[in-house]
């Protein structure tokens, strides 16, 4: 799909030259009504008018009808996941070229744009260096600003700007991380508290009970994705940790989260575990260790978000997300990952001569190689 910005560039072009619509009018041989419909996207100009109004405001024709390539929610997330598929097929500096093309092409296209950063961002591992690691963080972060500050959508803005400070994050720029996500922990407005009831009140009341289902699971997510994060920061407090860890393992049980969603608890059992190893916990380290190998060995394949017997109304809410119901992960990326995470970990570098650990990592190596 291309998109004509000619609207734009009209309206931007007189605003420029400090002119009225009227003005412009007068100079181009129409009437202020006929600009008036140009700057809000009713209707063009005639061809014959383009040089004339590209002489006016000193910018090519291309500029003035800024003739931008735009892609749908559906082909992006058709190239994302087939780019994604790439990384784990060809040579990252390979990929990152054609991504890279991709970027110059669609440079406008700002849910594109934001997506590529997703991408990027999920491989950024490959990498060959640091060096280049930090140099692709950096094409990211300046992609984030790029939208933030040209995107019309809140929503492709509030993205960016998370990634944004992931990325300063990761470049050591801790301030400016504060500085963008002020106000994040804010009370949360219960928009679909709001939106359900509008529904309920219009007689919609399925549509109202989906709507708080895919909020309270949006919540449930919420709470798994924070506790990795959580359990790092009290692995100086062994009792405070353990909570932490039983209360996390009950929520898990209790609400089935390993089919209803087991590439969330990846990070969370891989944490646990990590962190007991830290504080000196050989045996619970271990037994987390078992559960994350027994989870990724299972037959969970191939990774999609879906909902269960009590979550049996978010498919649709999945299946319209930016990059529908696969994760943002290849597999295969994601297998070998799952794999390094326990070899190449120095915080499990005590367990390396444990039988159990050995026979545990051993089976998670055998079992990726079927």
């Amino acid at each position: 799909m291309k998109e004509i910005n000619i609207a734009r560039a009209i309206l931007q072009g007189r605003r420029a030259k400090g002119v009225t619509q009227e003005e412009l009018a007068q100079f181009i041989g129409v009437s202020k009504a006929s600009v008036s419909k140009w700057e809000t996207g009713q209707s063009y100009p005639d061809i014959t008018l383009l040089p004339h109004l590209a002489a006016y405001f000193n910018i090519s024709i291309d500029e003035l009808i800024g003739y931008e390539p735009w892609m749908t929610k559906e082909d992006i997330r058709r190239l994302y996941h087939c780019l994604s598929a790439k990384f784990s097929e060809l040579p990252f500096d390979t990929v990152l070229d054609e991504c890279n093309e991709i970027i110059k092409k669609y440079f406008s296209c700002y849910p594109l744009l934001l997506q590529m950063c997703v991408l990027l961002i999920n491989h950024l591992h490959l990498a060959p260096s640091p060096d280049e690691q930090t140099e692709l963080q950096l094409q990211v972060r300046n992609l984030c600003v790029k939208i933030k500050e040209e995107s019309q959508d809140v929503a492709v803005v509030k993205q960016a700007v998370m990634i944004e400070a992931l990325c300063e994050l990761n470049l050591g720029n801790p301030a400016a991380v504060i500085d963008l996500m002020q106000g994040v922990n804010d009370p949360v407005l219960g928009e679909e508290v709001v939106l359900a009831s509008a529904y309920y009140l219009t007689g919609n009341v399925e549509r109202a009970k989906e709507t708080t289902q895919v909020g309270i699971f949006r919540h449930l997510m919420g709470i798994l994705g924070d506790i990795p994060n959580y359990l790092m920061l009290n692995t100086d407090d062994y009792d405070r940790y353990n909570q932490i860890v039983e209360r996390t393992l009950g929520l898990i049980d209790l609400f089935k989260i390993e089919s209803l969603h087991p590439a969330i608890l990846f990070g969370v059992y891989h944490t646990c575990a990590q962190g007991y190893a830290v504080i000196g916990a050989e045996d619970q380290a271990l037994d987390l260790v078992e559960r994350f190998v027994n989870l990724v060995c299972s037959d969970i394949y191939p990774l999609e978000f879906k909902g269960d017997e009590f979550f049996d109304k978010v498919r649709n809410w999945f299946s319209e997300l930016d990059l529908g119901v696969k994760p943002p992960r290849n597999e295969m990326v994601l297998k070998s990952d799952m794999v390094d995470s326990l070899i190449k970990n120095p915080a499990f570098d005590r367990l390396r001569t444990n039988h159990r650990f050995k026979n545990l990592v051993s089976r998670l190596e055998q079992n990726f190689k079927k």
